[in-house]
């Protein structure tokens, strides 16, 4: 997974963090309204049966063959890269294979989605009437009887069961690859895919009619190695030492850009205007008071917990939140206020970049904490950068059902999603709406991802219908604390020719993510607000917050310097900024409505759009094209000279800022009437 081990030295799993301690992603099934149906776009399917809990509704289709034998196909079961490579022969029959079946909800898939469309839709009766977690489990957990159906037609193929997970949400089962194949009813071939040689099927899982229904996915079939990356905008991988270099503003347009550092030779206008300079990095003052206006009942989020998931831990996390809060006004950390959840052991650290984690660790704890400096904050640290560890975090944070709002900064592009997760994410997207916890995921930093794919998409988890994706704006904040403009974050970059008489262009650099997806049917809360020509998908996002690294937020961390280890401060964007800023948004709001849960916010954000107005349209390209920002060149300090380069704003690739809803901001920033509806 893309941010989008640590040995966990000085932590006990699930220790609180004192804040003064050292501690560290073609059936359309609309079932009551909610139309959050998969399509296969790389695989034409002669016939369409509902076969598991594709989180947004699985299809699953039978092949002529088939039917002759009466097995069902697992929607999705075929890597859609499978297509498009070149196999390298057949791997060994009597290589032993590894695999997880996902068992489908009882009750089927029809039902939960019709439950998590009642609770989730305002006017509907159920609306609000959330489940515990122990209920939940008692209403959809698979049966012994289906756990041990599956178990012996796996049997009778050879295949053997290693272990049935909690909740019998998936057995572990293990056999030679001769019998998997026959057991599955597929081919097996060898690839070499994403610098890995791996071994995958070819063609799509079929089981039998008698036992399809209780199967929702099967993973490890293609055993390519997913990894998640976390989506700041960092200006270098903490905890190696970054400092921003100056001049820069403490509010947006104050120091304007004629001169260089040196304050004599000129720097050239941009497009006959003189630009100003970055901020240094808004604080928590700035952007509640931009936000959040006067907020004259004082909601600060006391009594709401929030979650974050991330991978790894920081080992420096619970001082560098309290220096942080201390320096800029956000309030200290009350004892156990900030938590963290660890795995027994980390993985993977070789492949995964720990302290990069960290800086994103930091980067949503901060954030959360600047906008809601009341609520507790829950982080949860996945085992490893993966898949199956990302997987495992969201299920555990689900199951212990503790925080009623969770912050995602990670995600990949849809078509790296690997169709045998993509079911089991989007099961625990819907435990988590029937048990009210509000499940937010950034958009992406990488604009329509034509740039970086080669492929318009969205990503994913983003573009599950059973979240909330928080896009990204560039924004002005004032002198006084007022919004003075939003726009859309994209950027252009243009570079300081060597005479230093001109600005080079350099092309397009990042922006936040969106689209239509090609995973999912667009769900019925979107109709009639996103236009009709995204009308073929769920489209993306569906808010927005400040995501622009030019307009960021200032985050403090430690980091190694080349004089030490110390604390430092630097400037950080990137729609892992926004998802943290709206989770404390929304921790607000829950505040206001007195404790309550909400849930799949998103039924709520597109009802209310024509009614509370309590969402801002977004449009129009600001004051300014952009701003001018000078980078030391070593990332630390002005001994090896600058760099000047401006960025644009509202440049987010093919993807354009328009009134109402559109695929950079969605249906635009929340401002202080969100934080002040109550929830009924």
């Amino acid at each position: 997974m893309r941010h989008r081990g640590f040995t966990g030295r000085g932590f006990r799993c699930e220790s609180p963090v004192a804040s003064v301690q050292k501690v560290h992603r073609p059936a359309r099934a609309d079932l009551d309204g909610m139309d959050t149906s998969m399509k296969n776009a790389r695989r034409p399917l002669t016939a369409v049966v509902v076969v598991g809990a594709l989180a947004a509704a699985g299809v699953a289709a039978t092949t002529p063959g088939a039917q002759a034998s009466s097995r069902r196909n697992v929607p999705h079961s075929r890597p859609g890269w499978v297509a498009r490579s070149h196999s390298l022969g057949k791997p060994a029959a009597s290589k032993q294979t590894t695999l997880k079946v996902y068992l489908a909800p009882h009750g089927g898939l029809a039902a939960l989605k019709d439950d998590v469309a009642a609770v989730s839709t305002p006017g509907n009766a159920r609306y609000g009437k959330f489940l515990s977690a122990s209920q939940y489990h008692a209403t959809y957990d698979p049966t012994s009887a289906e756990v041990k159906a599956v178990k012996t037609y796996l049997k009778d193929q050879h295949v053997t069961t290693t272990g049935v997970a909690a909740h019998h949400a998936y057995l572990t089962v293990r056999g030679t690859n001769a019998h998997i194949s026959k057991a599955f009813g597929v081919s097996l071939a060898k690839f070499q895919h994403q610098g890995q040689a791996v071994q995958a099927n070819t063609d799509a899982v079929t089981l039998p009619g008698t036992i399809a229904s209780s199967v929702l996915t099967v993973t490890g079939l293609d055993t390519t190695k997913t990894k998640i990356q976390h989506l700041s905008s960092t200006p270098a991988p903490p905890p190696a030492g970054f400092n921003n270099a100056r001049p820069c503003s403490t509010f947006y347009g104050q120091v304007l850009a004629t001169k260089q550092a040196d304050y004599k030779t000129p720097l050239p206008k941009f497009n006959g205007k003189s630009l100003p300079y970055a901020v240094c990095g808004y604080t928590g003052p700035q952007l509640r008071a931009a936000y959040q206006g006067a907020n004259p009942s004082g909601l600060d989020g006391s009594g709401v917990t929030v979650g974050i998931l991330d991978a790894y831990a920081s080992p420096t996390i619970a001082q560098d939140a309290q220096t942080y809060a201390t320096n800029h006004g956000d309030g200290s950390y009350a004892k156990n206020q900030l938590t963290q959840v660890t795995p027994s052991a980390y993985t993977n650290q070789a492949d995964c970049d720990p302290s990069g984690w960290f800086g994103e660790e930091t980067l949503d704890v901060e954030a959360v904490h600047a906008m809601a400096p009341g609520s507790k904050v829950r982080y949860y640290a996945a085992a490893s950068c993966y898949d199956d560890d990302f997987l495992n975090g969201l299920t555990k944070i689900v199951n212990q059902n503790k925080v009623q709002v969770v912050s995602n900064s990670w995600g990949e592009p849809d078509e790296g999603e690997n169709g045998d997760a993509l079911a089991a994410y989007q099961e625990v997207f819907m435990q988590a709406s029937m048990q009210g916890i509000s499940v937010l995921f950034s958009s992406g930093d990488n604009g329509d991802e034509l740039a970086n794919t080669a492929i318009k998409q969205t990503d994913s988890p983003a573009s599950s219908p059973y979240v909330t994706a928080v896009g990204g704006t560039a924004a002005g904040i004032g002198s006084d604390g007022s919004m003075t403009f939003q726009t859309g974050w994209g950027t252009q970059k243009y570079s300081l020719s060597a005479s230093g008489q001109a600005w080079t262009p350099v092309g397009y650099l990042y922006g936040a993510g969106g689209g239509t997806s090609s995973l999912f049917n667009q769900p019925s809360y979107q109709k009639g607000v996103v236009p009709s020509s995204q009308a073929n998908g769920r489209a993306v996002p569906d808010v927005a917050m400040d995501a622009d690294p030019t307009t960021g937020m200032l985050v403090g961390e430690t980091q190694t310097f080349t004089d030490g280890v110390r604390y430092g401060e630097y400037r950080i964007g990137g729609t892992s900024l926004a998802s943290p800023l709206f989770a404390g948004q929304t921790a607000l709001m829950l505040q206001n409505s007195g404790g309550k849960s909400a849930g799949l916010l998103n039924p709520l954000l597109y009802k209310q759009l024509n009614k509370a107005a309590y969402v801002d349209d977004v449009s129009g390209p600001g004051p300014d094209a952009g701003n001018v920002r000078v980078d030391y060149s070593n990332g630390e300090n002005a001994s090896d000279g600058l760099l000047y380069s401006i960025r644009t704003f509202n440049q987010d690739s093919s993807l354009t800022v328009t009134k109402g809803w559109d695929n950079v901001t969605g249906v635009g920033s929340p401002n202080a009437g969100y934080i002040n509806y109550k929830l009924k």
